[in-house]
């Protein structure tokens, strides 16, 4: 599939480039975080990324004074498997380059995503990439065999454990952690966990 840059005009209406942060402490903390032995790891939020002077910042600029977590996301992907997406925006910080696999949220239809809608776009090392509420979006997938290290900055809280709600709207099917929703596909390990299968089509591969 065709990989777009997030410098290039048809990222506008799934995020933005945030200008104006200095990553380089950051991306030297992420880098003393051991890569797994396989697949993707993810912690929602890390003492020494947090102990970053970037993470005040963002919590101050980027969210509005909002309480905050960083955490990452790291390990070797390079398939779609699911798509998820919050109440807010989420904001991605790489070591290296890396792609993000993204799709809006009006493209979901009876509670179906065709994968067809899916786009792919690089973002450079040490750019800070907002990702807006209204874009659906997954593990980051590596550019490169070595993996990928990227930062995920989100309101505090997020993507940790729920109780199971009552459902009121179909949507609520679809609740997986907190501030969480998310659609798998069926081939994903997610929904041999019991995830709700939403995406159709090809498991998309970078």
């Amino acid at each position: 599939m065709q990989i777009y840059s997030v410098f290039d005009p048809e990222f506008s209406e799934f995020g933005k480039v945030l200008t104006g942060y200095d990553t380089a402490e950051l991306i030297e903390a992420m880098k003393k975080i051991d890569m797994p032995d396989g697949g993707v790891a993810y912690e929602p939020g890390i003492d020494s990324l947090e102990a970053c002077g970037i993470f005040k910042e963002l919590g101050e600029n980027a969210f509005g004074g909002m309480p905050i977590q960083l955490g990452m996301c790291w390990g070797y992907n390079k398939a779609l498997n699911c798509l998820e997406y919050h109440r807010n925006s989420e904001i991605n910080i790489g070591t290296t380059d890396f792609v993000l696999l993204l799709a809006k949220q009006e493209k979901i239809i009876d509670g179906m995503l065709d994968t067809a809608d899916v786009k792919a776009f690089s973002a450079p090392a040490g750019t800070v990439v907002e990702v807006y509420a209204t874009s659906l979006h997954y593990a980051p997938c590596r550019d490169n065999e070595e993996g990928f290290r990227v930062a995920i900055v989100l309101p505090k809280n997020t993507n940790t454990d729920i109780d199971k709600v009552v459902e009121k709207d179909p949507e609520d099917k679809m609740l997986w952690a907190r501030n969480k929703w998310l659609l798998a596909h069926p081939d994903s390990s997610e929904a041999s966990q019991g995830a709700y299968i939403g995406l159709k089509g090809e498991n998309v591969t970078i």
